[in-house]
């Protein structure tokens, strides 16, 4: 996650442009922070008060998320929990928690794995633990790597 972004960043984070950015600061309807040479940046809480996202108080999650392919690998579905419950209790870890799909890799309607990502959204994950990058999604892991660290969430593997 990026702490600040510049004005330009945040123009093209929130589908605005520039001036609009401007025009928005000087009648103060969407204030800027100013640097010590007076330029415009924006944190990533008002990237989250502006998208709606209520930034709540509550502390953030940590969850697992651990996914086979179909109901007959119910035993690796059983090792890889195993297998990350042993990781975290070694690293001291607490998991707020558990969340699992029985479905292809390369289905992205998966119920539990969509309640992820709008936990992630809503930036009330502070890491989601996994045990491999294709448990979590077969293509595209840098993808959803990238909206992760975009919303404040690491992925520990």
């Amino acid at each position: 996650m990026k702490p600040t972004y510049r004005l330009n960043e945040f123009a093209k984070l929130i589908n605005r442009s520039v001036k609009t950015l401007q025009k928005l600061d000087r009648m103060g309807k969407f204030k800027a922070h100013r640097t010590a040479t007076n330029r415009r940046y924006y944190t990533h809480n008002q990237y989250l008060e502006y998208m709606g996202i209520a930034k709540n108080n509550t502390k953030k999650k940590f969850i697992v998320y651990y996914r086979v392919s179909s109901a007959s690998q119910k035993n690796d579905m059983q090792s890889q929990r195993q297998a990350i419950e042993t990781f975290c209790t070694a690293c001291g870890l607490a998991i707020d928690e558990w969340l699992y799909d029985i479905g292809s890799g390369l289905n992205y309607k998966r119920k539990k794995f969509l309640k992820l990502m709008d936990l992630v959204e809503a930036g009330e994950v502070s890491t989601l633990i996994i045990a491999h990058k294709d448990r979590l999604v077969r293509f595209g892991f840098e993808w959803f790597q990238y909206f992760c660290e975009k919303h404040g969430t690491e992925i520990v593997i």
